[in-house]
């Protein structure tokens, strides 16, 4: 089967809104909410739409189309400046030293502060792939595809990317971390009204209300220190793919649940970095090596796996992946290892 990473449109909410039901909470970015979902979805249109080449309070989501059946079966998301409408939050992990000169001691503690270091830069999220078509593959088009993108819309993105990968949960849904930490200020709030929340009005909206003092990691629960920068068991894949492009975490964490924040310098994803783009010359050739592809731009971006080699002082790519991407000879492909 083959499949097609593209701009999403206005009629794919129903496939993401049934996609969202599915995702078990917990997941900011796809929020189980049709009216929060189209909210979404039109300010990507907008976003698609915006042509001034710079940084803006840009939101870029795409779909996964199968394109055999014609089901979208995963989708994905890009932000182009964090903290655009309102400041971004995270817990900063750190440690204090204290010294007592009558004890001749050395105390060393693990803290967490509430911050907003994060604002300003891009972002890369939303990620998810229905359990049914997991094939090999399939999740890493999906989440390569993002940094293709950027690097052929570059001006439009911060010097550094992140990604927030969701924390861990237990078997019924509770998240350790928001009972041990941010739930004791918020009388009687589950962290499934939590997401209920974030569904309607945004996580940043809701961590506006958090205290901002910094917290020594001593005094939480050890169940929630045992998760401070865990992923959820479901993103464990996805964490070992933003690994392989660069991603670094340990210094951030979410604020709600606890979950990694991974930070990369933007030009030195691999993806980026291995991106090359040239001339399509022919089309129909099968003989060649392996590679992710992209085409088109904001709106009509499109990228899949296809089999490509160079010939005639340009591209040469099976007709298999110039159909799906809906390119013709003289158009340029955008193209990384695969």
């Amino acid at each position: 089967m083959t499949y097609v990473v593209r701009a999403a449109r206005g009629d794919d909410l129903d496939a993401l809104y049934n996609m969202a039901k599915t995702t078990g909470g917990g997941f900011t970015n796809l929020p189980a909410s049709r009216a929060a979902l189209r909210r979404k979805l039109d300010k990507a249109l907008a976003s698609f739409a915006r042509v001034a080449d710079e940084p803006g309070d840009d939101q870029f989501l795409f779909v996964l189309e199968n394109t055999a059946t014609g089901r979208v079966v995963g989708t994905c998301q890009v932000f182009s400046r964090t903290g655009a409408e309102r400041p971004f939050h995270s817990y900063r992990l750190g440690e204090i030293e204290r010294h007592s000169q009558t004890l001749g001691r050395t105390f060393r503690a693990r803290t967490l502060t509430f911050c907003t270091d994060l604002d300003g830069l891009s972002e890369v999220g939303g990620l998810f792939l229905h359990p049914h078509e997991r094939a090999a593959g399939v999740g890493k088009l999906l989440a390569r595809s993002r940094y293709l993108f950027i690097s052929m819309h570059r001006s439009r993105f911060a010097d550094r990317t992140i990604a927030e990968l969701r924390g861990a949960h237990d078997a019924v849904g509770r998240s350790p971390f928001w009972d041990g930490v941010a739930g004791r200020f918020f009388d009687n709030t589950t962290f499934g009204d939590i997401d209920t929340l974030t569904a309607t009005h945004g996580g940043q909206a809701i961590a506006e209300l958090m205290p901002e003092h910094t917290i020594y990691t001593a005094t939480i629960s050890e169940s929630a220190r045992a998760v401070l920068g865990v992923p959820h068991k479901s993103g464990t894949a996805a964490m070992r793919m933003l690994e392989e492009e660069g991603f670094t975490s340990g210094e951030y964490v979410d604020v709600f649940d606890g979950g990694p924040t991974m930070i990369a310098e933007t030009d030195r994803i691999r993806t980026i970095a291995e991106a090359r783009s040239g001339p399509l010359r022919r089309i129909g050739s099968q003989e060649g090596a392996n590679a992710l592809l992209a085409a088109g731009t904001l709106g009509d971006f499109r990228a899949c796996v296809g089999t490509l080699s160079a010939a005639d002082n340009g591209l040469v790519l099976d007709e298999a992946a110039a159909g799906v991407l809906q390119v013709s000879a003289g158009d340029t492909l955008v193209h990384a290892p695969g």
